[in-house]
């Protein structure tokens, strides 16, 4: 397959670090052609560890459309939304850093405008690519677990925060900043692809700004197991990052390491419901007690292996095989507007007061 040609918009810690970063190991898939940052340095900087030509405003790449194949849209969250819509009525295929939109509306519009202008919009949700991630749903999946009644997730650790991303207006907090990544997650496992009922609590603990950086969201749908999600800058003794019940046993882990253990039915100690009063062998009344045979599992992330690293390079293969192979995108827009609707209904339901 030939090299695709990629203009950057935005050099902060996502345009540069991630992005950047890896365009820079993966050569022989990819060429950055043009980058645009406001800050000279910043554009400095690229001409030199890029060789490429920079700019001041996106909207100098509009002259380049027949030299680019797509656009990374790394810019400020709030930019996010109206610089998309800008490169889609172009016609430029755009990768988008999360969040996708401030509200479903706007998603509505991109995904609109994508299909009218038969452009690709490809939300970077690679978290969803992750090792650790793809080994939970392989899990469940495998039906060891049986019916799976409960999940919860926590994207949680102490750390005070006083940068742009801690100030409402610039569509920030906790819940557009990592919440793309566990949100994304918890709906692909909550399955359906309606908005699920929600409860949310938002609260600021840690942070310097007056956007919130406490989030519990529980979630369910009918038929489909509850759904747990924390995401805290004021846990300084987190538990895990996964936690899955389910009929037959559980799964617990991290992002580097699982365990789960089950049983099989036809394996266990036959059972069946008694209505009177249990009594032991000494006669004595007695609780309900088995010893079932568990099968434990485990799995560890390689040694030296990044799973962020694996997943932004599996991210930017979906989009190579979509744009030069035809093969439908692994994260669709579509399923990323669901997730943007229940952040927005969080933010409804947890009104904070503005001071920044």
């Amino acid at each position: 397959m030939r090299k695709l040609n990629v203009a950057i918009i935005g050099q902060g810690r996502s345009g540069y670090s991630i992005h950047g970063a890896h365009f820079k190991t993966d050569t022989d898939r990819f060429c950055v052609k043009y980058i645009v940052d406001a800050i000279e340095e910043r554009r400095q900087k690229a001409q030199k560890e890029f060789g490429c030509e920079t700019f001041e405003s996106y909207k100098a790449l509009f002259d380049k459309k027949d030299e680019i194949d797509f656009v990374v849209n790394a810019s400020f969250s709030w930019d996010h939304y109206p610089v998309t819509l800008d490169l889609l009525k172009h016609g430029f295929n755009v990768v988008t850093e999360k969040p996708l939109a401030a509200t479903p509306e706007e998603a509505d519009e991109l995904i609109k405008v994508a299909k009218e202008n038969g452009c690709m919009i490809a939300p970077f949700q690679q978290s969803r690519l992750a090792p650790y991630f793809k080994k939970v749903q392989e899990v469940i999946a495998s039906g060891k677990l049986g019916r799976i009644v409960a999940i919860n997730i926590a994207f949680s650790g102490f750390a005070r925060r006083w940068d742009w991303q801690t100030i409402q207006d610039n569509v920030a907090g906790s819940l557009y900043n990592t919440g793309p990544h566990p949100v994304d997650q918890a709906l692909t496992l909550l399955g359906g692809t309606e908005v699920p009922e929600i409860f949310c609590k938002m609260d600021r603990a840690t942070t310097f700004g007056d956007a919130e950086d406490y989030v519990k969201l529980i979630m369910t749908l009918p038929g489909r197991p509850l759904v747990d999600l924390e995401i805290s800058s004021s846990n300084a003794y987190p538990w895990g990052t996964y936690n899955i019940q389910g009929t037959q046993g559980g799964m617990w882990g991290t992002l580097s390491e699982m365990k789960w253990k089950y049983f099989v039915p036809s394996e266990a100690p036959e059972q069946h419901l008694i209505r009177t009063p249990l009594t032991g062998k000494d006669g004595n009344p007695a609780y309900c007690g088995e010893k079932l045979p568990w099968v434990e599992e485990s799995w560890v992330a390689g040694e030296g292996e990044s799973a962020f690293v694996s997943a932004v390079y599996d991210f930017y293969t979906t989009v190579q095989e979509h744009l030069l192979l035809g093969k439908p995108l692994y994260i669709h827009a579509e399923e990323v507007r669901r997730q943007i609707a229940v952040i927005r209904k969080c933010h409804e339901l947890n009104p904070l007061d503005k001071f920044c």
